[in-house]
């Protein structure tokens, strides 16, 4: 039995490795394995504090009284974020605030909407 991958584009099983490359028959698609494996690498799963996977663009709602560093001010539970934008870091949630403007914020103390 092969240990080849199938075709990624039209799913054949008759992949032949020609060098570092994989080559269908079928429909001449050539790919590499190490660049199908970074692809999975880049895509960083980020979920809300219930699991549910978050997403450009979304609305969510804090969940917990958040100190602003630096200042006094409180963002209070159930304020709503709406069009959220998913960065890397620590803090995974780039945004915008009514009145108190651009913030990063951990999936963590979310809920998506």
């Amino acid at each position: 039995m092969s240990s080849l991958p199938n075709c990624p584009e039209c799913g054949s099983e008759y992949t032949y490795e020609d060098g570092s490359l994989f080559i269908c028959p079928e429909c001449s698609h050539e790919w590499s394995l190490q660049t199908e494996n970074e692809n999975n690498e880049d895509k960083k799963v980020v979920k809300d504090a219930n699991g549910n996977v978050l997403n450009d663009g979304d609305s969510v709602t804090v969940i917990k009284d958040l100190k602003v560093k630096g200042s006094s001010l409180v963002i209070k539970i159930g304020t709503k974020v709406k069009n959220i934008r998913l960065i890397d870091g620590d803090h995974d949630i780039d945004c915008k605030i009514d009145t108190f403007g651009a913030m990063k914020l951990k999936s963590e103390f979310v809920k998506k909407i």
